[in-house]
C-alpha cells in the first residue's frame, strides 16, 4: 500500500465497473471518484494549481477563489489547505449541503449566490462576483476553470490514456459536459490515435452548452448557463441531452445494485443508455462512460425522498418525456432522452 504525504497523491485511475448486469447493456463505467476529494475534479484542480505556481501567479499569501458547483471546490479546498493558501468558493443554492460543509471543514470560505443574472443565470452571477473580488483585492487568484487550458490538459495527460490502456479497442466514449474540460481533454487525446473513437457528449436538459435554451436545473455538476469557452464542437461526434428525471432513474437503478454514484454519473449513464439503445441490435460496441463522482454527497438531494418528490414528483413519474431543442446545423447531432 502507498504512503502519501499530500491528499492529492492518491488517485485510483484504473477502476471500471461493468454495468451490463445492472442495465442489460454492454457498458463500462470508469470510476473517477476514488480519491480523497471524491471526484474527477481533483485532476483538474491539481493541474491548474501547479501551473499557477510555476507561472508565479500563486505565491505565499495568495487566496484562491473559484466558481464551483461543488466538486472542484472540494478538491481546491484540500489542495489549498495542504499547500498553505486561502480558498474562497463561490457557489449557488444548488450546491449540495455536504459539499459546502466539507469545504468549510477544510478551512475554506463558501459564498452562496442566490440571485441569478437575467441572461446568464446563476453561473453568470457567480463569475461576475469572482471578477469583482479579484478587482477589489489583488491577493485573490482566480484559476478560472472555464477558460484554463490546464483543465483539459489534466484529462489529455491522464484520463484518456488510462481508458486507452484498459480498452485499446474502445469504440465509443461518453463524457459529461460541465466546463467541458474532461470532454475536451479526452476528445483531443483520442483524436490523435489511429483507431477512431466516437466521442459522445452528455448534457442536462436546461443547459445552454450545445445551443438549447436555459431552463431550471436542480442537480449540480453537469450543464451550464453560459456556453463554456473551452468547448470545441468539432471534437464532439454526438450529443445526448438528459432530463434530470432520467438522471434520478439511473442513479437509483445503480443504487439498487449496490453502486452509489453521484448525479453527474447518473446523467452520463442515462445518456449512454439512450445512445446505445438507438444502435442496431446486432452491433457490438466497446462502450465506456466516465463517472465523475460518487453518491455520498447527494444524500440530501438525489437520494433524499423528500427532496426528489419536491422537485420531480413521486418516483413513478420520473423519466417522463422531455423535449430538447436541436442545435444549429454546425453543431454535433443531438439525441434527446425521451424517458
Amino acid at each position: 500500500m502507498p504512503v502519501i504525504s499530500a491528499p492529492y497523491e492518491i488517485n485510483v485511475d484504473d477502476l471500471f465497473v461493468d454495468l451490463e448486469p445492472v442495465f442489460d447493456v454492454p457498458l463500462y463505467l470508469k470510476c473517477e471518484g476514488l480519491n480523497l476529494a471524491g471526484s474527477i475534479k481533483m485532476k483538474a484542480a491539481l493541474e491548474m494549481v501547479l501551473a499557477a505556481e510555476r507561472a508565479g501567479t500563486l505565491t505565499q499569501g495568495s487566496v484562491l477563489v473559484e466558481s464551483s458547483s461543488g466538486n472542484l471546490g472540494v478538491a481546491l479546498s484540500m489542495i489549498a489547505a495542504h499547500r498553505g493558501y486561502g480558498f474562497l468558493c463561490v457557489t449557488d443554492s444548488r450546491c449540495n449541503p455536504a459539499s459546502r460543509r466539507l469545504m468549510e471543514s477544510l478551512g475554506a470560505q463558501v459564498h452562496i449566490i442566490s440571485r441569478p443574472d437575467k441572461e446568464r443565470g446563476l453561473l453568470g452571477a457567480r463569475i461576475d462576483y469572482v471578477q469583482r473580488l479579484c478587482q477589489y483585492d489583488p491577493r485573490y487568484v482566480w484559476l478560472n476553470q472555464y477558460v484554463n487550458p490546464h483543465n483539459w490538459l489534466a484529462h489529455y495527460r491522464s484520463t484518456g490514456p488510462s481508458i486507452a490502456l484498459q480498452f485499446p479497442d474502445i469504440d465509443v466514449l461518453f463524457v459529461g459536459a460541465g466546463t467541458t474540460g474532461t470532454l475536451m481533454g479526452c476528445a483531443r487525446y483520442f483524436r490523435e490515435r489511429e483507431r477512431p473513437v466516437t466521442i459522445v457528449a452528455v448534457d442536462s436538459v436546461g443547459s445552454v452548452t450545445f445551443g438549447g435554451p436555459a431552463l431550471p436545473r436542480h442537480i449540480p455538476g453537469l450543464g451550464a448557463g453560459v456556453r463554456p469557452a473551452l468547448l470545441d464542437t468539432s471534437l464532439v461526434d454526438d450529443v445526448v441531452m438528459v432530463p434530470e428525471q432520467d438522471t434520478l432513474d439511473s442513479c437509483h437503478a445503480m443504487a439498487r445494485q449496490g453502486f452509489l454514484f453521484g448525479g453527474s454519473t447518473g446523467t452520463v449513464v442515462s445518456g449512454a443508455l439512450r445512445w446505445l439503445a438507438a444502435r442496431p441490435r446486432d452491433e457490438r460496441l466497446t462502450a465506456v462512460a466516465l463517472s465523475p463522482d460518487l453518491g455520498d454527497r447527494y444524500l440530501d438531494s438525489v437520494y433524499d425522498p423528500e427532496w426528489t418528490e419536491r422537485h420531480f414528483g413521486a418516483p413513478g413519474t420520473w423519466g417522463e418525456p422531455v423535449t430538447a431543442p436541436t442545435p444549429p446545423a454546425d453543431e454535433p447531432r443531438l439525441v434527446t432522452s425521451a424517458g
